[in-house]
């Protein structure tokens, strides 16, 4: 009997050893064989490495006291001090509603129109026009943000397209760009502009794996092509649809910092100013690095409650998330 015992102890231990190195052996055969597949990660990895992961150690200065020359680390502890200086700072509180209004109306408009316009150019016949209407909607998004920017100041500048379009009605030239209560508009605007053909490539992409079968079930079933898209269409790319609002989300607080630079000036600060050209101004053009750390990584934990709380919520609600 114990003589079994320990035969049956050895066997079961010889096969969890056996099966230990079988689950280990196919990762190792693979990575052997496809070394040249693997190969071409490094780089994306050590550029992830470098500027996405190793930065994040500077995140410390928003808790000590940081002097140009001195300890990249910072001079001493401050703890909770440069937090409280912008939960009291009026400005700030300022700068973080533009931002949500801005994150808020760029969501708002340039999440739904890829849409809208992949399905209005899935029901497009002919090949030529389809194709020039998506050259023509993918182009602004290879143009600079510099020249995007030069472009709608001159649109909208007093002696600019958009005026002399005015003038000729008769009316008085609006200064477009001195004005407040027009930045947003503005904004928004161009985002629409430059980025919806663009975003029309993933929905595109995923109107082609569609099952035609499911087509031809509705329409044996009576469906009209709205009832067809309500039923069919919309259904079949609702997994991209909430992997890129997800996405769009945890963008929601970073707005276009390079564009508002170049579009905004002191006489819109009170409708453009948004966090990241705050962090600019007092963090790198005054000096004040660890306060500018300290918005930073206030802007930074807002993004990540709002990526982690729409992928639970899609999660829960539809089945869909990205993790």
């Amino acid at each position: 009997m114990e003589r079994y015992r320990k035969f049956s102890t050895a066997t079961v231990g010889a096969r969890m050893t056996t099966q230990t190195a079988g689950r280990r052996r196919p990762w190792r055969r693979a990575l052997r064989r496809d070394w040249q597949l693997y190969s071409l990660a490094v780089l994306p990895l050590l550029f992830f490495l470098v500027f996405r992961y190793l930065p994040m150690l500077g995140n410390v200065i928003a808790f000590r006291r940081f002097q140009p020359g001195g300890s990249i680390f910072g001079e001493y502890w401050t703890g909770l001090r440069y937090f409280r200086l912008f939960f009291t700072d009026p400005t700030f509180w300022d700068v973080f509603t533009n931002t949500l209004v801005l994150g808020a109306l760029t969501l708002l408009f340039c999440f739904p129109l890829p849409i809208v316009l992949a399905l209005l150019l899935n029901e497009v016949r002919s090949r030529v026009l389809k194709r020039f209407v998506q050259s023509v909607s993918y182009l602004p998004h290879f143009l600079s943000i510099v020249i995007v920017a030069a472009m709608v100041m001159q649109l909208v500048s007093v002696d600019g397209t958009v005026n002399q379009l005015i003038g000729a009605v008769g009316a008085e030239p609006v200064p477009f760009i001195q004005e407040a209560g027009w930045f947003r508009s503005i904004y928004v605007s161009s985002e629409v502009w430059q980025t919806v053909g663009w975003g029309t490539i993933l929905y595109l992409a995923a109107l082609t794996t569609i099952d035609g079968d499911l087509y031809e079930a509705a329409r044996i079933d009576g469906a009209n092509r709205w009832r067809q898209t309500w039923h069919v269409t919309l259904p079949g790319i609702r997994p991209t649809m909430m992997t890129l609002l997800i996405l769009n989300i945890g963008t929601f607080m970073a707005v276009g910092f390079e564009k508002i630079l170049l579009l905004y000036n002191p006489l819109t600060y009170p409708t453009a100013d948004v966090i990241s050209t705050y962090l600019y101004r007092v963090g790198i053009v005054s000096g004040n690095l660890s306060y500018g750390a300290a918005i930073g990584l206030f802007e930074a934990v807002i993004g990540l409650t709002l990526v982690l709380s729409a992928n639970a919520i899609s999660r829960r609600t539809v089945g869909t998330s990205l993790w």
